[in-house]
């Protein structure tokens, strides 16, 4: 027994022990709350990618209208498709693409006059011809898409990105979500951070509009100057840090977060969103459109450090056409493929094509048989989730590439299937980051985006 401390040998060692403990859990502290600022940096191996540009043609554009061309349709114009698949709605006959098609680039990949300008770039493209999704619905395939799951309610890409890679800037979100003209099908859910930390949540803005107040909604407060805002943030803080020593609750910590980083956004943001630091021979590049603002935008923001930005397109006005396809898928590529181009350019230019993944496609595609309205033809397309495209550039991505099939009217993938499973899979795998070790644990089991499923295509990696 010590006389100074009252203290036995083994009360000594037992308490010593106690403390030896707590180093450990300072350690796991400091981590998580690393995770909570999006500061945390976890590559399993070498990244080929560092970012992520991500074009969402809301709705389902067309692949046998876009990048699957189908002679057959033009063979059997009018008559029944052999072994269609069950649709959505009534279809009929083979419908063949209004559109006409043309060979690009030294690989010669044949692509729809609709992305005339990306077909220019097609030697850095890999086209993924043979996706398939779970269902024929948009809401469950956006969720998919997104999320990784078509049911339950699980973390988006660009929260499972940032969770395992960080923010290069803290004085912005590591993850945007621009979508102009308000909130696609399932609104903020498509960029949710579900159980992962709040502040891993994508951070919307309405790119419809310009000035950066109405970008990002009460990005400046209209009553107190930056001073006080400084002062009034401080006693919040302390304020917070006081109830945060009796409880640990990750939801208090992204709050916190958000608190800060709206704070520190107010200068940022507005440097980061305004193009008018761009030559007038670069906006020009990039069109005068909103879609050619916001992938500007989308350009700046990532040379910035935001690990993900995601560029919704037809969040308004859908590539959903189930009547009058040509006229309305027309319109819509007309909106989008100088942006995409611009983008490909731009990044190439700049050296960072190589770094950055730009990827675009819909939640499904469309069905080769024309839709009905009783007996009478829409000359639009179903829904389609048995085959559709998605296509990727720069980040790793060996150019000039054809990844698997349709049949061959375009109905289902037949070559090389492709699930989104195997997309995520293959996204992480670009970004240095393992998905089936990039887990979180919840509920007394461990998640992570791709479930139980997917394999990298490494047939598509340079």
């Amino acid at each position: 027994m010590s006389p100074y401390f009252g203290l036995s040998r083994r009360d000594l060692l037992r308490r010593s022990g106690v403390g030896i403990g707590m180093l450990g859990l300072a350690g796991l502290l400091e981590k998580e709350q690393a995770v909570q600022a999006g500061t945390a940096l976890i590559p399993h191996f070498r990244s080929r990618a560092k970012r992520v540009i991500h074009f969402f043609l809301n709705g389902g554009p067309s692949h046998v209208d876009t990048f699957d061309p189908k002679p057959a349709l033009q063979k059997y114009a009018g008559q029944a498709i052999p072994n269609t698949r069950i649709t959505e709605r009534k279809t009929g006959a083979a419908f063949p693409s209004p559109f006409k098609f043309s060979r690009y680039g030294q690989s010669g990949i044949e692509v729809s006059e609709l992305f005339a300008k990306t077909g220019e770039h097609i030697d850095d493209v890999a086209v993924i011809r043979s996706m398939y999704a779970q269902v024929p619905n948009h809401e469950p395939s956006l969720m998919l898409m997104n999320c990784g799951d078509s049911i339950q309610s699980r973390p988006s890409l660009g929260s499972w990105l940032t969770y395992g890679l960080g923010n290069e800037n803290e004085n912005l979100p590591g993850f945007v979500a621009m979508c102009p003209g308000g909130l696609p099908i399932k609104g903020a859910e498509n960029w949710q951070s579900a159980f992962l930390p709040g502040s891993l949540q994508g951070t919307y803005v309405d790119s419809q509009q310009s000035s950066v107040e109405r970008l990002i909604e009460n990005i400046r407060s209209p009553h107190a100057s930056f001073e006080t805002q400084r002062q009034q943030l401080a006693l919040l803080q302390k304020l917070n840090d006081t109830h945060r020593r009796e409880r640990l609750d990750a939801r208090l910590d992204a709050r916190i977060e958000s608190f800060e980083l709206a704070f520190r956004m107010q200068t940022a943001a507005t440097e980061a969103f305004d193009i008018n630091q761009e030559s007038q021979s670069t906006r020009d590049l990039y069109g005068s459109g909103v879609h050619g603002r916001q992938t500007l935008i989308a350009r700046r923001l990532v040379e910035r450090g935001v690990r993900m930005v995601q560029l919704w397109h037809g969040a308004s006005q859908p590539w959903d056409n189930h009547e009058n396809i040509e006229a309305n898928h027309r319109k819509l590529a007309a909106e989008i493929d100088q942006p995409i181009a611009a983008l490909l350019s731009d990044l190439k230019q700049r050296g960072m094509l190589d770094d950055t993944l730009v990827i675009w496609g819909g939640e499904f595609g469309r069905t080769p048989t024309v839709e009905l309205s009783g007996n009478q033809p829409k000359l639009g397309r179903d829904h389609n989730h048995y085959g559709f495209t998605v296509c990727l550039a720069g980040g790793g991505i060996k150019g000039g590439t054809v990844y698997g099939s349709t049949d061959e009217f375009g109905f289902a993938a037949q070559d090389n299937p492709v699930s989104v499973h195997d997309l995520h899979a293959t996204i992480l795998h670009l970004m240095g980051l393992d998905h089936q070790q990039l887990t979180y644990r919840y509920a007394g089991r461990d998640f992570r985006l791709t479930d139980v499923h997917g394999e990298v295509l490494q047939s598509i990696i340079g």
